[in-house]
């Protein structure tokens, strides 16, 4: 069985950072891409960033480039993003995701696999 879990989430004022953490088990993802998604109510679940888990292939959402950093640890098979220059529309639910089709995240935003979510809050 697949798992992803998300850690990290958590409170911060405008201009702050967080990092986020997605752990995989269940299952060797050397050749799945490595998702972040969010949502908040009422809105469309929107892409964040993908990373390929071998080749290193990186895509943002307009709305973080420049702030966002997506990496991943092969070794510990957990994917992280570095948030910086925090701002109260990055405030959602974030949602760890893989696939093994980076049309399918960055495109049509759906995975196969998700994990639970963690809230990032960010106060103005």
């Amino acid at each position: 069985q697949v798992q992803l879990v998300e850690s990290g989430g958590g409170l911060v004022q405008a201009g702050g950072s967080l990092r986020l953490s997605c752990a995989a088990s269940g299952r060797t993802f050397s050749s799945y891409y490595m998702a972040w998604f969010r949502q908040t109510p009422g809105k469309e679940r929107e892409f964040v960033a993908v990373i390929s888990w071998s080749v290193g292939s990186i895509r943002y959402a307009d709305s973080v480039k420049g702030r966002f950093t997506i990496s991943r640890d092969n070794a510990k098979n957990t994917v992280y993003l570095q948030m910086n220059s925090l701002k109260p529309e990055d405030t959602a639910v974030y949602y760890c995701a893989a696939d093994g089709s980076i049309h399918t995240i960055a495109v049509l935003a759906a995975a196969n696999y998700w994990g639970q979510g963690t809230q990032v809050t960010v106060s103005s």
